[in-house]
């Protein structure tokens, strides 16, 4: 779609541009809130989606972000393997809509992988690492950004490890 973006989109805009990765936020207007409308949209394979999912810990409220593969359905046991360190014994706990909303300050289905409101914990799957593009939500459920996954790992930090 042409014309400008939205504000959330026109936030992660800024801060890829910011960041010295003038990479085009794409907007649609199809959803690309779940992995397999990304794909539609794009026309891109499922596995090509950097899906930001969202956890906190359950003591201390801390966000927990998992840059997952599209096509990976993510095990905590998993997470909290590669994470121990970091979470220091916590175990994790889902996170609703509003702490989504409070952390990162974007709504679940447009969460971009990077820019929080409060830097999250962070795991990256090792999977995206096999794609020469990937494709993230870009601040709204139907805006999102192409990006090498290389350059993704290093911007969103964090551990690499597998998630399923």
């Amino acid at each position: 779609m042409a014309g400008p973006l939205s504000p959330s989109a026109q936030r992660v805009q800024n801060l890829l541009n910011d960041l010295g990765h003038p990479i085009h936020v794409l907007e649609f207007a199809a959803s690309t809130r779940t992995s397999a409308e990304a794909a539609a949209a794009i026309g891109c394979d499922v596995a090509q989606i950097a899906k930001s999912i969202m956890f906190r810990t359950r003591d201390t409220d801390r966000p927990v972000l998992v840059v997952a593969s599209g096509a990976a359905r993510v095990n905590e046991a998993f997470v909290m393997r590669h994470l121990a360190n970091a979470l220091a014994g916590e175990r994790l706990a889902k996170a609703d809509a509003d702490f989504v909303r409070q952390k990162t300050g974007y709504v679940i289905g447009g969460v971009p992988p990077l820019g929080h409101n409060v830097p999250p914990i962070a795991l990256f799957d090792r999977d995206l690492l096999r794609h020469a593009t990937v494709w993230a939500a870009a601040g709204t459920p139907n805006t999102v950004f192409p990006i090498a996954p290389d350059v993704l790992r290093d911007l969103v930090g964090g551990v690499v490890g597998d998630v399923a």
